[in-house]
Parts: C-alpha cells; sequence; structure tokens
C-alpha cells in the first residue's frame, strides 16, 4: 500500500469496515486503551488492511476472510505504540537501524530525531543520510533538521555549519518534521537575522520549531524565546519551568534519558497543580544504548512517570497523541483509530507495562521479545568513517594548565551536577605549584580537555573539572563531546590523558577509559566520530565496559558519560569547555581559568 493515493487507501479501509473485502488481520478481544477519549473499553477487536486500521468495535468478525490472520488478545490492552517525541539518535552511539533494533521490543514505533550531532561533523551531507536511513525503517522515524550548527557561533568550531538556505532546502526533503532545538537561546532573544530567518523558513513550510531554553531565567529573556517562535522544550528541571511553558503556549516536553531525569520535579504540574497533562510530552534526548538494551526506552519513561502517580492513560497519552498531534500526525499515528497507522501493542500488565506483542505497520514485529521481522541495510560511505583528525601524536605535556602566577589562586572551575545537564560555575582556591595547576584528587579535581578533531589543528583547550570522584590516577575520553564532538578527555593523570586521546584517534573516534597507562575499556564508533557500526547489543556491551571503567576510576555518577559528553555543550548554563577554552554560558564568553588572569 505504499504507493496508492490516500483515495485508493481509504476506499480499500472503507471496504473492509463494511464488510466487502477481508481485513488482512483482525486483533480479538482486547481491552482498547483509547488515548483520544480517555476511556479503556473491554472487547474490542481491531481489523487491519495492509499497514493501517480499517475498523475498531466490539465484533469485527465481519472483516474476516479466508485469508485474514487472526491474533487473539485474550483481554490483554491494546495501546498505541509509543513516541519519543524528542531524541538524539546518536547519543545512544548507534545507528538509526540500530536505534530501532534496541527500542522496537520496548513498543517505541515513532520517533523525533534531531541529529545534529552528526550535523556538527558532517553538516547537511551527514544529516541526508539520516534522513536516508530513517526513510528506510519498519518504525516512524521522523527527523527534526538541526537549527544551531554551531550551537553558539564565536564560542566554539564545528566541522561543519548549517544556515537558513539548508534550513529551507530540508524542510523540502520526505521526512523532515521540523526544526530541530533552537539551542541558541540568547541568538533568538536577541533577535539575531540567522536564527530568526531558520524559524521563518520553518513556519513558511508549516512545521514545527523545536525549543531548547536552558537558563533559569524566567524573565524577559524567557518571554522573548517564546515569542521568536519555538514550540516546545525540553530543557526544564524545575516545577516552575514546566508551569511557564505551558502558560506561555508551548509544550513542555519531560525528559527521562540515561543521565537527565527532569520528570519527576515537573510532572507535580499536573499530580499537584492540576494543569491540563495535554500539552505535556514525555521524550528521552539522550539514552545511552546500555539503557536501552537492558532497561527500556519510552515504556520506561512511562513507567518512571506513572510511580509519579500519574494515571496509565494519561502517562500514554503524553507518550503518544500528545506528541502526535504537536506535530501534526495525529492522522497517521498517536492513536488506535481507523484510517491510523496500525501501531499496536498487546498489553498484559498496564501499570508495569509489560508489552507481549508490538505490532508495526500492520506487521507483527516482535513478540514476547523476539524480533519476526528483518531490519533493513545501510551501509555509511567510508569517508564518513574517517573524521577524527587530531594532526599529531600528543603528549603528556599538552594536558599542563600553565600559569605565570605562584602560590594560591582563584580558579574557575566547572561543577558537575549528577542526573542533570546543567554545571555549576565553581570558583576554587588553588595553589599553583612550579608554573601549573595540578589535580587535586583529595577535593575531586580532575582536568578536562577539548581537543580540536575536525581540522588537525593540534588545538587543546585545558581547564578543570569537580564531581567525578576519581580517587586513581585515571583519563576517560570520548569523541561524543555535544555539541561540535571535539574530542573530550577527562582526568587525574596527564599521561593517562594523552593516551586515551592518542587511542580514539587510532581508532577513528569512540570512548576510552585508561588507568595508569593501560586501557580498560574502549567502544569504537568510527561513524563520524559518534556511532558504531556493530549491532546494538554489541554496543551495548561495551558501552557498559566505559561505565564499568568510570567506576574503577573512583566515579559513582549515574551514567558518568553522558555527563562527560555534555561538558562541551556551550549552550546549557553556567560553564563548559569548548576549542576556544572555558565558555561562561550565562555570559556568554570565553573565560580565564585563572581569576583576574587573560
Amino acid at each position: 500500500m505504499g504507493t496508492e493515493s490516500w483515495s485508493e487507501i481509504s476506499r480499500g479501509l472503507v471496504d473492509v469496515a463494511m464488510g466487502r473485502n477481508p481485513a488482512t488481520l483482525v486483533i480479538k478481544g482486547g481491552r482498547w486503551v483509547c488515548v483520544q477519549s480517555g476511556e479503556i473499553i473491554e472487547a474490542t477487536d481491531i481489523a487491519i488492511l495492509g499497514k493501517r486500521i480499517a475498523y475498531v468495535g466490539p465484533d469485527a468478525g465481519h472483516t474476516i476472510g479466508p485469508e485474514t490472520k487472526i491474533i487473539e488478545a485474550q483481554g490483554r490492552h491494546l495501546v498505541p505504540g509509543l513516541l519519543d517525541g524528542h531524541v538524539h539518535v546518536e547519543s545512544g552511539m548507534l545507528t538509526v537501524t540500530e536505534f530501532v533494533r534496541a527500542v522496537l521490543p520496548h513498543g517505541t514505533t515513532g520517533m523525533f530525531v534531531d541529529p545534529h550531532e552528526i550535523a556538527n561533523v558532517f553538516g547537511l551531507k551527514g544529516v541526508r543520510m539520516m534522513v536516508d536511513e530513517a526513510a528506510i525503517q519498519p518504525i516512524h522515524v521522523w527527523v527534526q533538521m538541526p537549527s544551531c550548527v554551531p550551537s553558539a557561533p564565536g564560542l566554539e568550531t564545528p566541522g561543519a555549519e548549517i544556515g537558513p538556505a539548508e534550513v529551507a532546502e530540508a524542510m523540502n526533503w520526505p521526512g523532515i518534521i521540523g526544526l530541530g532545538e533552537m539551542m541558541n537561546f540568547p541568538g533568538v532573544y536577541f533577535s539575531d537575522v540567522k536564527m530568526h530567518e531558520e524559524m521563518a523558513k520553518t513556519r513558511d513550510a508549516k512545521k514545527v520549531i523545536g525549543g531548547h531554553y536552558a537558563s533559569p531565567d524566567l524573565g524577559l529573556p524567557f518571554h522573548g524565546y517564546v515569542a521568536g517562535g519555538p514550540e516546545d522544550d525540553h530543557e526544564g528541571t524545575r516545577l516552575e519551568d514546566a508551569v511557564a511553558r505551558i502558560r506561555q503556549g508551548m509544550k513542555a516536553m519531560l525528559r527521562y534519558g540515561s543521565g537527565w531525569l527532569d520528570v519527576a520535579a515537573q510532572i507535580k504540574a499536573v499530580t499537584e497543580l492540576g494543569l491540563d497533562p495535554r500539552h505535556f510530552l514525555l521524550v528521552t534526548d539522550d539514552i545511552h544504548s546500555g539503557t536501552l538494551v537492558h532497561e527500556g526506552h519510552m515504556d520506561r519513561v512511562l513507567r518512571h512517570t506513572m510511580e509519579q502517580g500519574v494515571s496509565p492513560m494519561t502517562a500514554i497519552q503524553m507518550a503518544t497523541l500528545n506528541t502526535a498531534e504537536h506535530f501534526g500526525v495525529a492522522r497517521d499515528v498517536g492513536q488506535i483509530a481507523p484510517g491510523r497507522f496500525a501501531d499496536i501493542l498487546l498489553v498484559s500488565d498496564l501499570p508495569n507495562l509489560v508489552i507481549d506483542m508490538v505490532i508495526a505497520r500492520g506487521d507483527v514485529a516482535v513478540e514476547n521479545g523476539e524480533f519476526l521481522i528483518n531490519l533493513p541495510e545501510f551501509e555509511y560511505p567510508p569517508e564518513i568513517k574517517s573524521s577524527v583528525h587530531v594532526g599529531r601524536m600528543l603528549s603528556s605535556e599538552d594536558f599542563i594548565l600553565p600559569t605565570s602566577r605562584e602560590g594560591e589562586v582563584e580558579v574557575n572551575v566547572i561543577g558537575v551536577i549528577e542526573n542533570q545537564a546543567p554545571t555549576k560555575h565553581l570558583k576554587l582556591k588553588l595553589q599553583a605549584e612550579d608554573g601549573q595547576l595540578m589535580v587535586d584528587m583529595e577535593r575531586d579535581l580532575a582536568k578536562v580537555a577539548l581537543v580540536e578533531r575536525h581540522r588537525g589543528t593540534g588545538d587543546i583547550s585545558v581547564a578543570l573539572v569537580q564531581g567525578f570522584g576519581f580517587d586513581v590516577p585515571c583519563a576517560i575520553g570520548s569523541t561524543v563531546a555535544h555539541d561540535s564532538h571535539h574530542m573530550i578527555v577527562v582526568g587525574t593523570d596527564e599521561s593517562d590523558m594523552a593516551v586515551a586521546a592518542n587511542e580514539l584517534a587510532r581508532v577513528g573516534g569512540g570512548q576510552v577509559v585508561v588507568r595508569q597507562g593501560e586501557i580498560l575499556a574502549l567502544v569504537e564508533l568510527p561513524i563520524a566520530g559518534l556511532m558504531s557500526d556493530e549491532h546494538a547489543e554489541i554496543v551495548a556491551e561495551k558501552a557498559e565496559s566505559i561505565l564499568e571503567g568510570f567506576r574503577q576510576c573512583g566515579c559513582t555518577l549515574n551514567n558518568a558519560n553522558m555527563q562527560l559528553s555534555l561538558l562541551a555543550l556551550v549552550v546549557i548554563p553556567d560553564l563548559r569547555i569548548s576549542d576556544k577554552g572555558l565558555v561562561d554560558v550565562n555570559r556568554f564568553e570565553v573565560i580565564p581559568i585563572i581569576e583576574s588572569e587573560t
């Protein structure tokens, strides 16, 4: 049914609904989780023709023919396929296909992905490859055109750039659903021409403008940002953030990924203040491959949300109909109703969301966790697998923090906040010794370095970070370093930091743990230095070894590599590192490591 006009499809669906022609698949005797009315309706049948639903009602016997496949629901709940309203596939270190392999058993049948990670490395060409891979998946994968490449012009150097012309071109591509998160929030409220032109091109195309307001300031800058056009936001971390967004006409995207756990604080806007839940969406944003394989995807988010006191119906609406309506695709997905794609979950335990079967586009895709369909093959070209250009072998001297000062100095330090994307801007007293600043494991003070990797300049920025808890000489490196995705290395030993950086350059990107000169763990990410070309289960196993490496270095943070990957994200307060140096995000300027030293 992929090439028919809608009039041909609709007449076929009508003929099945009327009993003139048989359905291809009928589900009998389920409990219909009707998100559009908020009811659970007993003894419901669903008749499907090809990829879409033709009939939902008490008895679909009139649609059954000799070739019709029948599934006995036996009283199980019939739940719409789950939608992730905002996710970066690259953060899972997986290709689109392997991400689908990981999430489909967990009931995800639709995703809205923002590939601004690969866009920062390869620009429009990288986005196009993600769009092409998304188009051949057995589930719905819509792509948001990245908006901010670089995320903060002048404060970082990406591998490529995207502007209004590229946005306008992409808006004509099939599969592009809107504009990715508008991270340059100061650019919006200061009326930057480029940012506003990108949003205008999106609005002209009648597509959704994604938001990203990461500041805690809900005063005039926030109001100016909303006036500029962004229609949703996933950066809220507090109750007042959710309330402000809803009141100003935005959709509040409540984020529950691997490292950013922002549902509990914000869902109180619904459970305690009584705000209309239909304006809330559940998303993951950044989710680790290990989390996907071992804990789940949107099913995990739903279970957590229900644990906060949200009813199953309301939680499911937040991951189905609310999302579909926001992006303008409720004609196709987000509910079990005639004309929609047959994306249906058979759930034996609704409060715990135990998914027995996943039907995607009318095909039984997964049953009891086992795949019953084949996933497509998609090959990335060789140049996409050669993107890490450090320019030279690095040594321990490259990771020294030199200073002309002696004695006690006041230093600006990045402070990690567990389970949240923002950092703290710390000011600590430190002794300058032998012309340099040293790490201090007793005070949980490590070094963080940003190694330029797009142009092979050999440039390195070094700063200080607190919060990882390293208690031995070690280093952890990654070419997943939002958003420009240079190489980032954090450690307590300069020699280990050099070993980590050189190993990542050797393998073409990835993540690595080094302790006292020994490589403890490595996951290779040859595709743009961001994604593996291996199966999801293998990547999850290797990624788990990285987390174990963190623990062997003394780090007890939850999903610490997510914290590491965001240390260079210069659009989330308070303090970050870029190839330009240490960035004060609140002031949007580069600042010295040592106060009063330039």
